[in-house]
């Protein structure tokens, strides 16, 4: 393990504040969304660095429906959810071509125009043709060793309670377990407990709102203390909750003034308390025994969905920008209370690249990258940019990168993952490729696995 040392002279008295940035996992158990650490740290030698469809492929299994959820893994059980379409609507046709030729444009001197008045907004026209479709929302249990399929439950078939973007499922959520419950949410479809045989335990249904454009739900629920958190944001009633991991009865709800978002809520153990800390517009922290706010930040962005990271001595929270504002990215110290002052921030960043897939903390260093390969690598204690690389050719990118043994990977949609050498120069590695589409569901690893989901298929990588 590193450590960075930071010393600060006061009057009479030196105080020491050693920060460690090597939160790395040894667990064989991958338990949620982004791994037990909510992290994607890991140290194994048994993990294989070079893969592809015929080398290190451990074996196979089809999915019934797609699902961009995470697999999650207990002992020899490997957990995944899917939307199987059971009905839906005809593509609609593109509208015909106008006849003759194109409206000719920009040639020569044109006469002055009186200037149009303002034109009044739209108003969204909220698209319900989903309501005619059919789906069967499912668990499945797989077995890590052998990719056997143990067992299928289907909490839910009907016409979904939602809407969807054109290109994405109703099964977005990780399920995450604590070994003894798996807990698998479909978001406005409801929160399903089973035991790990697959007998069912208890549900929730926390209501059906609609969200952004109509494009669904993906903030994936997370475990602590035995408490289930979800986190709720929609254009009508955002709220976050927490529920009795053993009953699924609520102990607190707290209303949020946020409108849909997608990231999932964070868990930050630090030096003075432990926080349930939320990104919207607006980051906010709960104690997440009681639901009583902590502290809020105003941290804009366009695209509220990579989740925040941290350590004992910083949390690292941003959103991903877009076409009229940059992404920020803020590291908040501990022991914040209220409108987070300037005192508790320890940097923010306009450079750092930010984008869809969260943040990946390893060692002594902060790795981001963007939507489209873009490498951004940050000094976690001052924000200061380390060098930014652009790999050419790469797939949109919406799973959060990883790192094992001084190497940090990323995957794109199109299955190809790229390896470069953690530290403070870019120095590529490999390039490992597996057959499928819409790879963009985060990794789960184990001690000597890796295991990816397509839209189709689930892998198991070893040695």
């Amino acid at each position: 393990m590193r450590s960075l040392m930071k010393f600060t002279l006061m009057p009479g008295l030196i105080t020491v504040l050693v920060l460690s940035f090597s939160s790395c996992s040894k667990s064989t158990n991958w338990p949620q969304f982004r791994g037990p650490d909510g992290n994607m740290a890991f140290e194994s030698a048994s993990l294989p660095d070079k893969w592809n469809t015929d080398t290190n492929v451990v074996w196979t299994a089809l999915l019934d429906g797609a699902g961009y959820s995470s697999p999650v893994v207990w002992g020899n059980r490997i957990f995944v959810t899917s939307a199987v379409p059971v009905k839906v609507n005809p593509a609609p046709e593109k509208p015909p071509m106008p006849a003759g030729p194109p409206p000719q444009g920009g040639q020569g001197q044109q006469p002055a125009q009186p200037p149009l008045p303002p034109v009044p907004p739209i108003p969204e026209v909220r698209d319900t043709t989903y309501m005619n479709e059919i789906y069967k929302l499912e668990v499945q249990c797989f077995d890590l060793l052998t990719g056997k399929l143990l067992w299928t439950r289907i909490p839910y078939e009907g016409a979904p309670r939602i809407g969807k973007n054109a290109n994405s499922t109703y099964a977005c959520e990780t399920p995450v377990t604590d070994g003894q419950r798996l807990y698998a949410s479909f978001g406005m479809h409801g929160i399903f407990c089973y035991d790990l045989e697959g007998n069912p335990l208890w549900n929730k249904d926390l209501g059906a709102f609609y969200t952004q454009k109509g494009w669904g739900t993906g903030s994936s629920p997370i475990l602590h203390n035995n408490m289930l958190f979800i986190q709720s944001d929609n254009e009508e009633n955002s709220f976050i909750t927490a529920l009795d991991a053993a009953t699924g009865n609520e102990i607190w709800r707290v209303m949020r003034d946020e409108k849909t978002t997608y990231s999932t809520p964070y868990i930050w153990k630090n030096l003075l308390r432990t926080e349930l800390v939320t990104c919207g517009k607006k980051a906010r922290s709960y104690d997440p025994e009681t639901g009583k706010l902590l502290w809020e930040l105003e941290i804009g962005g366009e695209q509220v969905i990579p989740s925040p990271v941290g350590n004992e001595e910083l949390l690292f929270i941003g959103n991903a920008g877009g076409r009229e504002t940059k992404a920020r990215l803020f590291a908040v110290k501990p022991g914040a209370e209220g409108e987070v002052g300037a005192d508790k921030i320890a940097w923010m960043s306009e450079d750092s690249g930010l984008g869809n897939p969260s943040p990946l903390l390893y060692r002594d260093r902060l790795y981001v990258i963007g939507g489209r390969g873009e490498i951004s690598v940050l000094d976690p204690l001052t924000g200061s940019v380390k060098y930014q690389q652009r790999i050419n050719g790469v797939g949109a990118v919406w799973a959060t990168a990883w790192a094992n043994n001084d190497i940090i990977y990323f995957l794109d949609e199109r299955g190809v993952t790229r390896a470069f050498r953690a530290g403070d120069s870019f120095e590529k590695l490999v390039e490992n490729t597996l057959e499928g589409t819409k790879f963009w569901s985060s990794i789960a690893m184990t001690g000597k696995t890796y295991l990816f989901k397509s839209a189709e298929k689930l892998y198991c990588v070893g040695k």
